[in-house]
């Protein structure tokens, strides 16, 4: 019987780090949302200053899944909190626990870390992993209301517009 391993991601990782991305933004319905690049995965994730982190599901060696984190801040609690950008699994391995693996490795970096949260986000519409991460404990925050400025809105905005 093969067993999970978790480790940390390593620059090697980025090609398949990428698709892992292009493969849950196609789950996400926005594949064309995608501009990150393998130069950018291994400047952001392994250059001098690291500011985002990256863990590999394996079995065997393969790669079944990846999660890719960071540390924000709770200024009511005083304390870091771990926010979880990106969590898939291959579908042709889901069940087999890599997700909850995943999900349990980076709830031991947050509590070794000292954080006080782990928060992450999903879509509404995904009632799988909405079932999934209730499973266990998680629930939504539906008091608060994502915002988000990108693109030309987030230029004109910084340069003094609107």
């Amino acid at each position: 019987m093969s067993t999970l391993t978790i480790r940390q991601a390593r620059p090697d990782d980025c090609p398949r780090i990428l698709q892992f991305i292009r493969d849950l933004a196609l789950y996400e319905r926005a594949l064309d949302e995608v501009q990150a690049t393998v130069p950018q995965l291994e400047a952001l994730l392994f250059g001098d200053n690291p500011r985002v982190y990256g863990v590999i599901c394996e079995e065997d060696g393969e790669a079944l899944g990846f999660a890719l984190y960071f540390f924000n801040f709770s200024s009511w609690l005083g304390r870091l909190g771990l926010y979880l950008e990106d969590l898939y699994v291959n579908p042709a391995h889901r069940g087999k626990g890599a997700g909850k693996a995943l999900l349990r490795h980076l709830a031991q970096v947050a509590v070794a870390e000292g954080c006080g949260r782990f928060e992450w986000n999903v879509l509404d519409w995904n009632e799988p992993a909405i079932r999934f991460y209730e499973s266990f404990g998680a629930r939504p925050q539906s008091e608060w209301t994502g915002y988000r400025l990108t693109g030309e809105a987030l230029q004109a905005f910084a340069a003094g517009k609107g």
